[in-house]
């Protein structure tokens, strides 16, 4: 990692800017809670927001790497999303069990709670029959629950941080 944020479990989580070759990395760093913006544009926009925002960058394109003044930023070496996820957990010293608030795969904000009748006839009647706990965004209007994909993707997340634990 370039730039000076060092691993440090007690201060906030980073808050990043993923470029546009890392779309899928954006949407897991925001399911393990990371404020993580997702940019599609030119470079030069792409740097001034980092710094503007003071997030860090998330790239795999070398020729932005040339540049003189970047912000501070971490070059993903995989091409593989499991293995980036990995690499900026490690780097950061993420604590997915620690991070803050649920974060909108889509939309990057944080969910709001909501409560059963809140959500009735926007979830299938099955999913609201059978499910308790809600949640929403405010941008898009997404309803998310716990249902069986919630218990693949915390699977994924146990195979990353047994992946972390074993280097």
């Amino acid at each position: 990692m370039s730039g000076d944020h060092a691993a440090n479990p007690a201060a906030e989580p980073p808050r990043f800017l993923v470029d546009t070759m890392l779309g899928r990395l954006a949407t897991w760093l925001r399911i393990l809670g990371c404020d993580a913006a997702y940019f599609r544009g030119e470079d030069r926009a792409l740097l001034d927001q980092a710094w503007r925002e003071d997030r860090i960058l998330l790239t795999r394109d070398a020729r932005l790497l040339r540049r003189r003044r970047l912000p501070p930023h971490l070059t993903i070496t995989s091409d593989r999303v499991a293995e980036q996820l990995r690499q900026v957990v490690r780097a950061f010293g993420l604590q997915p069990s620690r991070l803050p608030a649920r974060r909108c795969p889509r939309c990057n904000l944080p969910l709001t709670e909501r409560d059963r009748e809140s959500v009735a006839g926007r979830v299938p009647e099955f999913v609201w029959s059978h499910h308790e706990a809600f949640w929403a965004c405010p941008g898009c209007q997404r309803i998310y629950w716990a249902g069986s994909h919630r218990r693949r993707m915390e699977e994924s997340l146990r195979r990353l941080a047994a992946g972390i634990n074993d280097q």
